[in-house]
């Protein structure tokens, strides 16, 4: 398939080299130079817009924002007609309904497949893809969907797949927190932080994200970023939102919200997610 791959960042990259390494014609499209560099050096084409690609039959949105999907809608609306889109963002299913909406109105079929697996996932093709949409629609999208990850069908509706999303965030968002928290606890304690993880993680106490982001959270400020602060402000911003929109009570993740929030304000908005930890030094 002919693909147009919307949001080459730090997860889109990968994933992208993904659909190429199965043999499809892919173009990476990015407003950031450096992002389209950095392509172009792991062997893949990119522009810097969406008109300069060539044209295809599948687009892949992996833009960061609900307000960056929208401008991208806005710009392409009236040139979808015949094309399948996959919008693949945390964006919330709002986001998702409103804007696949006006794609499908134009003529586009759309599936809401949001990921989660992080960065190291996308580079193995072993993320987890909560699609949803028509039957037919996620079918003829499968020689593209299968070379990213696992897929798991969520429902008919478009937004279904990002609700799941939500609840995968609002988790992921908490158990980061909560093994900053901890680990932070230790050395109040006087314990060895690096000791107590490696002696709790592969126990009851241990969690995916402990044991990802926990060596991280022991380096310093300047470790490599896989996933920025400012990515779990909007997401659990986007949990925070959805929730109060179904009235569902989530105090826990409203003080990892804030603990987000207070990184950012304190300058660690582009550093990894796992420096949230600063906020207890």
């Amino acid at each position: 398939m002919k693909v147009t791959f919307v949001g080459i960042g730090a997860i889109g990259l990968p994933m992208a080299l993904r659909v190429k390494q199965a043999g499809h014609d892919v173009t990476g499209v990015d407003l950031s130079s450096q992002a389209r560099d950095i392509a172009q050096t792991s062997g893949l084409s990119a522009v810097g817009s969406f008109d300069a690609a060539p044209a295809a039959e599948v687009v892949i949105a992996m833009v960061a924002t609900p307000a960056q999907l929208a401008s991208l809608v806005d710009s392409v609306v009236d040139a979808v007609a015949g094309q399948r889109w996959l919008i693949m963002s945390t964006v919330g299913p709002a986001s998702v309904r409103e804007q696949g909406a006006r794609l499908r109105a134009a003529g586009a079929r759309v599936v809401d497949a949001p990921v989660t697996g992080g960065v190291a996932r996308a580079k193995t093709g072993e993320l987890v893809l909560f699609a949803s949409g028509n039957h037919d629609d996620i079918g003829a999208l499968r020689p593209v969907l299968d070379a990213m990850g696992s897929v798991r069908i969520t429902g008919e509706n478009l937004g279904d797949g990002q609700s799941i999303k939500v609840v995968n965030q609002h988790l992921c968002s908490v158990h980061i927190v909560a093994a900053a928290e901890a680990l932070s606890l230790a050395g109040s304690l006087g314990l060895d932080p690096a000791t107590v993880l490696e002696l709790i993680e592969k126990g009851a106490a241990g969690s995916w994200m402990l044991s990802d982001r926990g060596p991280r959270m022991l380096g310093g400020t300047d470790v490599s970023v896989t996933s920025a602060i400012n990515i779990f402000v909007k997401d659990s911003d986007l949990v925070a939102a959805a929730a109060e929109g179904c009235g569902a009570d989530v105090p826990l993740l409203a003080i990892a919200n804030a603990r987000y929030h207070q990184a950012a304000d304190s300058g660690l908005g582009a550093r990894d997610d796992s420096r949230v930890i600063e906020t207890w030094r």
